[in-house]
This record gives C-alpha cells, structure tokens and sequence, in this order.
C-alpha cells in the first residue's frame, strides 16, 4: 500500500531554512542590573563550550522549554538515561539536563547531534504539536488516499504532520478489484486485519486468503498485492513500522 509518506510531496528540512529554527545562539551578556539566574550548571566540556548558554526567562521567543519538554519526551520514550544519550550524542550529561529543565537554550548544532542520536527529524524537537495528550481527528478533515479508478481507498487515522515510526490506516477495497503495492523501505512492517470481506494477500511466492477477523503481520518491503477475492467490498485496518523515524 502507497502510504502517506510516499503520496506527499518532500518539503525542505527545517534546518535548511533559518526562521524554521529560531534557537538561541551564543552572545554576549548584557549589561544592566543583575536579575537572579538559574543555578549555574556544570561547565561543559571545551569542544561544546561555544553552543552552552543559560536562557534568559524574559524571551519571548526562548525555545529551551519547548526543547526541553520535547527532549525529556522523546528520551523516557526511547528508555534512554542521559548517560546514554551522553554518549551517543557527544553531547554533556550536564548540558543535557540543563537542557531538560529549560534552563539552556540550545544551538542548531547541538539539536542536531541530539536529533541524530535519537534517530528523529530535527524539526521533532522544536515542535509544538506534541504537547496535547490528546488528538481529535475528525473524519472529514482525515487525509485520504485512492487509486485511480477509485476502487482501493485508504484513510489516514493517525496525525500525517508528525515525526513517526508507525502509521495507521482504515483500508477499503471493492468487490474484485486489486490494488499492487511497491516494496517499502527496508524493515518497514504492516499489520493488517480484515473487517469485511474477503483479502488475498500476495507477498512473492506466498499467498495467504484472510475472512472478516483475520489478521496478517508480514514484511513489506518486496512488492506485494492486494485483492478483494470476495462479493462485496472489504474494510480492513492496517498499522504500517517503519524502521526509522519519517515525517
């Protein structure tokens, strides 16, 4: 199955544009009465010293608790301590933890090696949308996929504008028809069940015919087809693994 990722249109990395990654980057103090500050942090290491620097609490445009929400988010999920993250980082444990408790903003080059250790987009930790627990999609404001004579249909149910390693599809197939599917990147897996109707699934030299309440887990990255082996049209859901990180 075409997914999301491989139906829209490749937009250029946040990175590459400046106002797409407005992050603090190194200046000089001010000058001007003292204000109480956060508690100084250990001092980083002298190949990082350069990108260190504690956020000032009256930017309004300060990124570091966003950074740092996200960061201890996408860390805990990953079951990574900041010793690990440390590591693979090349970034400090100290700088790290400054970084979690939004009392350091961060350059671009420092999200970048953070990003990169995690295997996420750099544009995963300055985003916004993550912060609600809860996402309400709408099924006339859902995304929707179709073939060209319309006979295979896939509805995304899972929010398409956000780094992710898994995606979710309802899936409709009239009566008859056959959708073929390129292979999907490397170690990509789908997870698909059967609601009504009746799927073969060909996968190579294999082929399996699933009911309504059967389900198949198999690796998706060789061509394989779809085909509605039954009278009516067939609903299915499908949960699609990516290897690594997209969106």
């Amino acid at each position: 199955m075409k997914s999301v990722r491989e139906n829209t249109p490749v937009s250029p990395e946040d990175a590459e544009s400046p106002a797409a990654a407005p992050v603090a980057k190194g200046r000089k103090r001010e000058q001007g009465p003292k204000k109480s500050e956060p508690p100084a942090p250990d001092a980083p290491s002298s190949d990082e010293a350069w990108a260190y620097e504690v956020a000032h609490a009256e930017s309004s445009t300060d990124l570091a608790p966003l950074v740092g929400r996200n960061l201890r988010r996408l860390r805990t999920q990953r079951g990574l301590s900041l010793e690990r993250l440390a590591k693979a980082s090349g970034v400090s444990r100290a700088m790290l933890g400054q970084i979690e408790l939004g009392q350091s903003a961060p350059t671009i080059n420092v999200i970048w090696k953070i990003a990169r250790a995690l295997g996420i987009p750099f544009s995963a930790l300055i985003s916004t949308t993550a912060q609600s627990g809860t996402r309400l999609m709408r099924s006339q404001q859902s995304k929707r996929l179709a073939s060209h004579d319309g006979s295979f249909v896939s509805r995304a149910l899972f929010p398409f504008d956000e780094p992710r390693r898994v995606e979710f599809y309802e899936l409709r197939l009239a009566a008859g028809a056959i959708e073929e599917a390129d292979a999907h990147p490397p170690g990509t897996m789908e997870n698909l069940v059967v609601t009504v109707g009746s799927v073969e699934i060909d996968r190579g030299d294999e082929r399996h015919v699933l009911a309504a309440g059967d389900a198949i887990l198999f690796e998706a990255d060789v061509a394989h087809v779809y085909r509605n082996v039954g009278a009516v049209d067939a609903t299915m859901y499908l949960v699609m693994t990516y290897a690594e990180t997209v969106g």
